[in-house]
């Protein structure tokens, strides 16, 4: 599945500079000049992380990496900031700010690559592979491919991308409405019970290999992806 990578970033040449080389790599990108353009993206497709500039017009990416750090939308996207500002005294307040890691201007491509597939190591849990496992469950995310051990199993598109942020996202409870933004987009009007559908039929896909109940229902609150009972 490719990773969606929010360049928050206000001069355009760097931009399509790191756009350029974000696709190259095989990542969709997403764009926004400034703070408001950014939470407008953010609000139409939650992306998988924040590359932030420091020096923003209007309102500074540290500001800004304060306000997604306080939205629970956005309070586990990764953020790395882009900066010429790499005194320890400015990395200390970056990484008060929930900043996950810095990139220091000017930077190269291949440096810039290297440390985004490290943070989401780090935070999605996936390896140098961009593979994912729990419980017997393998998703392998440049193949586009899912198994149970080493039985393919043959899933929707759907059910693919509620799988990932479930694997991703493992041993917390997510609402509806969370489900929703995260894994449909927030600019993308379906009802709730649309997220119901989808989960059964998840469920279905991988009940011939008994692991229906790693997708679990959570009563009031929503659904969870747990290999504990």
């Amino acid at each position: 599945m490719q990773k969606r990578v929010l360049i928050v970033e206000d001069e355009p040449a760097i931009r399509d500079m790191v756009a350029f080389a974000l696709r190259k790599a095989g990542m969709q990108t997403l764009h926004a000049g400034d703070a408001r353009a950014a939470k407008a993206v953010i609000g139409d497709q939650v992306p998988d992380l924040i590359l932030l500039d420091w020096m923003l017009p209007g309102m500074s990416g540290i500001e800004l990496a304060r306000l997604l750090r306080k939205d629970e939308l956005t309070r586990e996207v990764p953020i790395i900031m882009l900066t010429a500002r790499g005194e320890e005294p400015d990395r200390v307040n970056g990484f008060d700010a929930g900043v996950d890691d810095y990139v220091v201007k000017p930077f190269s491509a291949r440096e810039l690559i290297a440390r985004i597939r490290a943070v989401m190591r780090r935070t999605h849990g996936e390896d140098a592979d961009g593979v994912i496992e729990i419980a017997g469950l393998r998703m392998d995310c440049g193949a586009h491919r899912v198994f149970a051990g080493d039985q393919s199993i043959s899933i929707g598109p759907t059910e693919y991308r509620l799988l990932h942020f479930f694997m991703t996202h493992p041993e917390r409870v997510y609402s509806r409405s969370q489900l929703l933004d995260h894994v449909w987009g927030g600019g993308v009007y379906v009802e709730e019970r649309t997220v119901d559908v989808h989960i059964r039929r998840l469920r279905l896909t991988l009940t011939p290999f008994g692991m229906e109940g790693l997708v679990q229902t959570v009563r009031g609150a929503g659904y969870r992806f747990s290999a504990t009972t």
